[in-house]
């Protein structure tokens, strides 16, 4: 038994100075394995009971307690610890060249420390990576920019927003209805997107494609019919000229198509009118026979009712025509005008002939009683006499005529000529159509404009038209 060892290091735990003579003299303590530790020095064993008591501290102050394989070869005497890590003492740590708990070996740290950052950036780099192909995968495909060259897409009457983002989908607008729905999904007003043509772009992000739908630019192809607009232009007394049915379509079908502005010119749309059938071009059953037997360039007269209409821009003047005539027949015929016609014995042709002389003659309060004058004079076979029907071969807007025109021979010229004329004379509005099938009851032949707000006075016998006609003067109403 050594009694010197422990004694030494009781010093040296101590902290006081050991003896360098004294440890050099010192037998060096045989290496004795224990029955834990295994073929490189180490103990399976963790406890911290069978842990000597240099556990932190290195019991030389000229030694780091450490051999690297267990021995004091290197010139220096160790720490007193074999190779094994034990020191044959009681009091040893189990353990072969393992660094006291609480200390690091500065390269080990430094191992560790690189090997941590690797770990670090290779699980960033997965993480970034799976990220990036889960979006890949998952994302609705998009294209970039404003789009290129120019396309007109329809939206229908009733379209849903997906409904509108197959339509872009379809014809190359945008990429997938999937990216076009997310844009939308930002701005509300896409819920206010109205029924018709929109000149986008090819290849369009869908944010583009979302926000040129709500430009107003971007809406094109809308045609609106007034109640007493005739096919061609007029011109009033004071010269200025008010656009026809024909001038107003043929606004409506421009475009620009590949950078270059794109219409239907009023001279194309005349001759597709003349020219074309009149069932082909959509005249309804009840109408063609009338029709046919018109002037060719006035055939369509009437036909195409007051209201608001979707012109697809890029279509041809039949094609436009018939589209057109196909939206007005359906309202007519939804108005009533067929059926109505029968109920009061005569033709739907002929009703919407008396709605346009109802549309051009009277105001909207007074239009059942203008009726009313009409229907009394047909059936008497007296001339109607209308200002309204001498202008209108005149391409004329006024309320008077001049006693020339009045003596001029026509078959529009109702002074001359007892009867209906042969086509209506302008746009007949609803309320006109539904003065022309319910005139009110009266036993009126004659009317004035009477006020200068338009309402007209009705009389039974001349003389009392005589007098309405100075109170008319009288008034400044004409």
């Amino acid at each position: 038994m050594d009694i010197d060892g422990p004694t030494t290091r009781l010093r040296a735990v101590d902290g006081s100075a050991a003896d360098p003579a004294s440890e050099a003299a010192t037998a060096p303590i045989p290496v004795v394995r224990g029955a834990g530790a295994t073929a490189t020095g180490r103990s399976d064993r963790d406890s911290s009971a069978d842990r000597g008591p240099y556990l932190d501290r290195d019991p030389r102050p000229d030694g780091d307690g450490r051999d690297g394989d267990g021995r004091d070869g290197d010139g220096r005497d160790g720490d007193g610890r074999d190779g094994d890590g034990r020191d044959g003492h009681p009091d040893g740590d189990g353990r072969s060249g393992a660094p006291a708990r609480g200390r690091r070996a500065p390269g080990r740290a430094r191992r560790s420390g690189v090997l941590l950052l690797a770990v670090a950036v290779l699980l960033v780099a997965v993480v970034g990576g799976a990220v990036y192909l889960f979006r890949s995968l998952t994302s609705a495909a998009d294209f970039e920019g404003a789009g290129e060259g120019d396309v007109i897409v329809r939206v229908a009457d009733g379209d849903s927003t997906a409904a509108i983002g197959r339509t872009l989908e379809s014809t190359g607008v945008v990429a997938s209805v999937a990216a076009f729905l997310d844009a939308a999904e930002q701005d509300d007003r896409i819920l206010g997107v109205q029924p018709g043509s929109y000149q986008m772009r090819s290849r369009m992000s869908a944010t583009a494609a979302v926000e040129r739908l709500l430009e107003p630019d971007a809406r094109v192809g809308q045609l609106e019919i007034r109640g007493g607009v005739q096919l061609d232009d007029t011109s009033a007394p004071d010269g200025t000229v008010a656009p026809g049915v024909l001038t107003l379509i043929s606004r409506a079908t421009c475009a620009t198509i590949d950078g270059a502005d794109s219409c239907v010119g009023v001279e194309d749309l005349r001759s597709a009118m003349a020219e074309t059938d009149p069932a082909e071009l959509g005249v309804p059953s009840w109408a063609q026979e009338a029709v046919s037997a018109a002037d060719p360039v006035r055939r369509l007269e009437g036909l195409l009712v007051p209201g608001l209409y979707e012109v697809e821009p890029g279509r041809t003047a039949v094609e436009v025509l018939q589209g057109l005539l196909a939206t007005s027949t359906a309202r007519l015929e939804a108005g009533g005008i067929v059926a109505g016609a029968d109920a009061i014995g005569t033709s739907p042709y002929e009703v919407l002939i008396i709605s346009s002389l109802v549309e051009k003659e009277g105001i909207t309060p007074d239009m059942p009683k203008v009726a009313r004058v009409v229907y009394n004079r047909l059936q008497i076979g007296q001339r109607l006499e209308l200002d309204s029907t001498v202008n209108y071969p005149l391409d004329l807007q006024a309320l008077r005529t001049t006693a020339e025109d009045r003596s001029t021979p026509g078959p529009y010229n109702s002074y001359a000529t007892a009867g209906l004329p042969p086509t209506p004379i302008a746009a007949p509005g609803r309320e006109a159509v539904a003065a022309a099938l319910d005139p009110e009851p009266g036993p009126w032949f004659f009317f004035v404009r009477c006020q200068t707000d338009g309402t007209s006075c009705f009389a039974e016998t001349f003389a009392e038209h005589t007098a309405n006609v100075q109170l008319a003067r009288d008034n400044g109403a004409f």
